[in-house]
Order: C-alpha cells, then sequence, then structure tokens
C-alpha cells in the first residue's frame, strides 16, 4: 500500500498523467484540375444556391456552439468558395452564386451546412441539373489540423478546403460519365425554360416533363426566329445582373476573410482547449480521490516502531493534501473549460459587426444585398417580363453599384 501510495504521489507531484494533447493531421484532396481547354460544348453553366444555415429555431447558442451571426455569414461565404474552387478547374463554363433558383442554369447545387466550428466541417450536399435529373446527394465532412491555419500556409486553400476539392472531384466524375447528348440537351433545357419563363404562351409548349419530374425537349425553335435572338439578349443581360451580384458576393466574401479565418482559427483552438481541460479536470479529479482514498487506507498505528509510524502519519498527510489538491484543482480547470466557451461566444458575437452587408443599386433603387437578395432578383425578373411583354426592346441601363474590395484579398483557389 505504502509503495503505491507514494508512486500515486510522485506522479501527481510531477503532473504526469494530469495532460492530454491533441496533435491533428488534417487530411488532404487533390483538386484535378483540366490539363488541356475542355471541349465547349460539354461545358455546362452552375449555379450555387446560397447554403442553408442549418440552425434549430430553438438552438441556444451557449449550448450548442453554434451563432446565428457566423452561420449566415457562412451561407454565402461557404458557397462563394466553392464557385472559386469549381471555377478554378476548368471543368465548367461559368460558374455563379445565384440568389434564388429562378436564375435558370444548367446545374444546381444546393446545401446545407450541417456542422462548422473552425474544427470540423460537415456539409450536405446536392446536385441536379435542368432537365430534373438527380446527380446526387451527399454528405462532405472533413477535421482540420494542426497547420490549416498556419500563417506558412497557401492562403488560396481555405482550411476546410478538402471538403470542397471533394465536391469539386464528384462533380466532374458524374459529367465525365454521361452522353454527350444529355449534356447537350441540358444545355437547351435551361435556355428553354428561359424562353417559357418570359413567354409561356409561345415557349410553353416547347418542353415536356415525365411522371416524374423530368424535362424533355418537345420541340426546338426555329435558330434564323428573332424572337429566339432577342431571347437570348435578354438572357444575357439577365446573367449580367447575376455576374453583377456576384461581385458583391464577393465583396462579401473579401471583406470577411480576415474576420472569418480568424475566428475559425481562435474557435478551432478554443474547442481543443475545452476538450483537453475537460479530459484533464477528470484525471486530475480521478487520481486526486485515488491518492486521498489511500492515503486514508493507510495504517499508520500498524508499525513495529514509532519511527516507521511516523514515516507513515507524514505520507498520509501528504497524500491527503495532494488529493484534495488535485479534486480542487480538477474543479478549477473544469471552470477554465467554461470560460472557453465563453470566450467562443464572444468572438461569435463581435463576428456579426465586422461582417457587413452590401449594397446594390438597380434601376435607381438601393437595395441591401442581405435578405433581400432573392427579393431583389425577383423585381428584377418582373422587369425582365415587362420589357419583353410591352415589346419596347432591352434599352433600360442597370446600375449595380460596383463594390470596393478589401485590400486583404481571401484564398480563391
Amino acid at each position: 500500500m505504502l509503495r503505491t501510495l507514494l508512486l500515486l504521489i510522485s506522479l501527481c507531484l510531477l503532473g504526469t498523467g494530469c495532460t492530454v494533447n491533441e496533435v491533428v493531421v488534417a487530411d488532404e484532396t487533390e483538386l484535378l484540375v483540366a490539363q488541356a481547354p475542355a471541349d465547349e460544348s460539354r461545358l455546362l453553366d452552375i449555379g450555387i444556391v446560397e447554403l442553408a444555415p442549418g440552425v434549430d429555431e430553438k438552438n441556444n447558442p451557449r449550448k450548442t456552439g453554434v451563432y446565428d451571426e457566423i452561420r449566415l455569414a457562412e451561407t454565402k461565404y461557404l458557397a462563394y468558395h466553392l464557385k472559386t474552387t469549381l471555377q478554378g478547374t476548368g471543368h465548367w463554363g461559368a460558374v455563379r452564386v445565384i440568389p434564388s433558383r429562378q436564375a435558370f442554369t444548367d446545374i444546381i447545387i444546393s446545401g446545407q451546412i450541417e456542422k462548422s466550428d473552425g474544427e470540423f466541417v460537415a456539409l450536405e450536399v446536392t446536385v441536379n441539373d435542368a432537365t430534373g435529373r438527380h446527380w446526387f446527394s451527399k454528405a462532405y465532412e472533413t477535421q482540420t489540423g494542426l497547420t490549416s491555419y498556419s500563417d506558412r500556409r497557401d492562403r488560396r486553400l481555405d482550411p476546410y478546403q478538402k471538403i470542397f476539392n471533394d465536391i469539386a472531384n464528384d462533380l466532374h466524375a458524374f459529367a465525365e460519365q454521361m452522353p454527350h447528348k444529355d449534356l447537350v440537351q441540358t444545355r437547351q433545357v435551361s435556355e428553354l425554360q428561359f424562353f417559357a419563363d418570359m413567354s409561356p404562351l409561345a415557349y410553353g409548349e416547347h418542353l415536356a416533363t415525365n411522371d416524374d419530374g423530368i424535362y424533355s425537349i418537345a420541340r426546338l425553335p426555329a435558330e434564323n426566329d428573332p424572337t429566339v435572338a432577342r431571347l437570348r439578349q435578354i438572357r444575357e443581360r439577365d446573367r449580367l445582373v447575376v455576374d453583377t451580384l456576384n461581385e458583391h458576393y464577393a465583396n462579401f466574401y473579401y471583406g470577411i476573410a480576415i474576420p472569418y479565418r480568424n475566428w475559425r482559427k481562435v474557435s478551432r483552438q478554443e474547442s481543443i482547449a475545452y476538450r483537453q481541460v475537460k479530459r484533464s479536470a477528470r484525471m486530475q479529479t480521478l487520481v486526486g480521490v485515488v491518492v486521498l482514498a489511500g492515503s486514508l487506507a493507510v495504517d499508520t498505528n500498524n508499525s513495529s516502531s514509532s519511527r516507521q509510524r511516523r514515516v507513515n502519519r507524514n505520507l498520509q498527510y501528504m497524500g491527503v493534501s495532494e488529493g484534495l489538491n488535485r479534486i480542487i484543482g480538477g474543479i478549477q480547470r473544469s471552470g477554465e473549460a467554461d470560460s472557453h466557451l465563453a470566450a467562443i461566444a464572444e468572438l461569435s458575437e463581435s463576428f456579426g459587426s465586422q461582417a457587413a452587408p452590401m449594397v446594390v443599386n438597380v434601376e435607381g433603387q438601393e437595395r441591401r444585398l442581405t435578405g433581400t437578395a432573392e427579393a431583389q432578383y425577383e423585381g428584377w425578373r418582373r422587369l425582365l417580363k415587362e420589357i419583353y411583354q410591352a415589346e419596347t426592346g432591352f434599352t433600360q441601363t442597370v446600375d449595380v453599384g460596383a463594390p470596393s474590395r478589401t485590400t486583404e484579398r481571401a484564398p480563391t483557389n
């Protein structure tokens, strides 16, 4: 008993067994990039809808660690970074973040943020094309590592880059196995959907749908039809507005890059520290209880000499003292863990004030590009229809205020 007690006391005094260190090396996925210019007939345009925040209505940030200010910013930031990743592969046509599904395009990517705290990220992603064909739905997740936020890392790569590369590679793999005629038909269907939306009477019957809601082409309009040429001009103007809206998404992306990077970095550190403190506190308390129990169990009177009895009593006093200190230390470290959570909460709450919304000017009216972006685009589409139906041609100017970029730019891979 005395030997065991001496060993436990020594371990506690030396501090071994009471701390836990985590070293995580992040997984990586190589992004597949086109080695030669792609066949333009296979280049499909992609529209990425702002991600759903995935926050429960009854969410309690203090308990879940999920803060509305952060998550709402991430719905735009992560969508835009996916755009930059896909654009950099050379496998696609135009890649845009779209304010709503009314922005007819060849492929639509939607998704939801399941988790994002700087250390772990999980996304649910769904991909469909203009014909209604479902490409895939898939869950993506990864854990950042020790060097993910290093100042020496490639700043073009996001700490969550593995997820974006995985999505891009899966999209490319799916498109590669599609017959060429299906790719061409997808582009034709998205164009006819725009035509039918602008002029239902003239083009509503050019598309047919089956029982599964899959679109097919009933007939194609004549290429020399002047109405087709005019509608294509209007569609280009529509794309111009979406491109300009993307400039504001870009402004948001670059504008919050620094505070968002810092928040994720510190949030990751705080989350790891919280776990380490909890584990260390439990270990420290457990050892303290064992030492205390062992010390109290020592029989200080059962000895053949008075000297041995004094030694036993001294060891008991040391054990009791050290055991109580360990228990108290464990309780104090548990309180320290709560302070880490408080630090995360404070960072998250301050983040919202740094991620300012943008203002756009369409037809002389200023609109805030936050929750009103979809409504703004819907108003723009109504204006397009009025122009077409009045047969006035497309002469109005679209003045969408050019956003001023911050000098510090975020990674753009």
